[in-house]
């Protein structure tokens, strides 16, 4: 068992058997002398360690037990069978076993130690100070609640895999209605734009811009698709989008005519997988978005590489207006749950003068 706090109940718990400790004393022996006392409430106060090092409270509360009896005070070793229950229920029942059985042996020969006048009367004030079958109900108790608790992480860990097995098979289903349904037309697409295109090059005559940027787009598509399907299939596949491929994004849509730009500041740091796809998959959704319905001539892509965070913004001099803010779809929501998971922030607004900014903070310290 790791290491554990040490909480309030655990507290508690040391300073009131400390407290029944030491009132039993002063029961008993209003006259003793003060170390007898004094491991009477070490004995308790060293309980407050028991889920922290259990095997170490118990030697401590055996010893106070010994001293306490060497001292001349007949109390019961309560603070022991706490320790006896914490050890068993953190798994030493080894250890448990065999400091108990020193303790059974010590405690007549501690008894003797502390005016006994014969070996009957050691082990009878022994056996006042520590009853074996207490001792045997400590231990009992701390197995059964071990045992139980180990049957409660069996269960959940029971649970846990029949989820990710469940979610193994969605995502397997899910693989084979995008490759039945997508692949198939993605590929027709690539397949007659590339064809069209290897036609008028042969006649020798001029390839119009869209049908380039079709075809570029469909072996895009399909290269994606194929990437999504692989990391569906096995979810430790990451899809190798990133910072290096934002360049092609622009390029692409320089293809269609658009007069897109690409600035790189600061430094770049090590930066986790997920980041560099989420800042990929943002350009990719802004430059989408521009090109489909922004109306604009222009387009700008800013990645700002700063401590502790990357800003990716795209700004475009298209239609957008403050008067007039266009309604989020599926794109903008997308962003900004990709965002929110990472702990980022996202504004996409119209930009004063006209036009839209699409900017993303994404911390570098983001898990997956």
């Amino acid at each position: 068992m790791g290491a554990r706090r040490i909480g309030v109940w655990d507290v508690v718990i040391g300073v009131a058997v400390a407290a029944i400790l030491v009132s039993s004393g002063l029961a008993e022996h209003r006259d003793a002398g003060a170390p007898g006392y004094v491991l009477l409430a070490a004995g308790g106060l060293v309980l407050v360690a028991r889920r922290w090092q259990p095997v170490a409270v118990l030697v401590a509360t055996g010893l106070c037990a010994l001293g306490y009896q060497a001292a001349g005070f007949d109390v019961f070793a309560v603070a022991y069978l706490v320790a006896v229950y914490a050890a068993v229920r953190a798994g030493h029942r080894a250890a448990t076993a065999a400091v108990s059985v020193a303790m059974l042996v010590g405690l007549p020969l501690a008894a003797l130690a502390g005016g006994s006048a014969d070996a009957a009367a050691a082990m009878a004030r022994a056996r006042g100070v520590l009853e074996l079958a207490w001792l045997i109900a400590a231990a009992a108790a701390g197995e059964a609640l071990r045992q139980a608790e180990r049957r409660a992480d069996e269960a959940e860990r029971t649970r846990e895999e029949a989820a990710r097995r469940r979610a193994d098979e969605e995502r397997l289903h899910i693989a084979r209605e995008l490759h039945d349904t997508l692949t198939h037309q993605i590929s027709v697409i690539k397949v007659q734009a590339e064809a069209a295109v290897h036609l008028a090059q042969k006649r020798g005559e001029p390839v119009p811009a869209a049908l380039l940027a079709i075809r570029d787009a469909g072996r895009e598509a399909a290269r994606e698709l194929r990437t999504t399907l692989e990391a569906l299939r096995d979810d430790e596949m990451v899809a190798p989008l990133g910072f290096d491929r934002i360049p092609d994004l622009v390029d692409r849509a320089r293809s269609t005519g658009l007069d897109a730009d690409l600035i790189v500041e600061g430094e770049p740091a090590p930066t986790p997988d997920v980041v560099e796809r989420t800042a990929y998959r943002i350009v990719q959704e802004a430059l989408t978005n521009i090109t489909r319905h922004a109306a604009a001539t222009s387009a700008s892509v800013r990645i700002d590489h700063r401590p502790g965070a990357v800003v990716v913004r795209v700004d475009d001099d298209g239609t957008a207006h403050p008067d007039h803010p266009p309604v989020p779809g599926v794109g903008l929501l997308g962003m900004g749950e990709r965002v929110s998971a990472l702990g980022g922030r996202l504004r996409a607004e119209p930009r004063p003068g006209g036009g839209f900014t699409v900017q993303a903070e994404l911390p570098v310290d983001a898990g997956p």
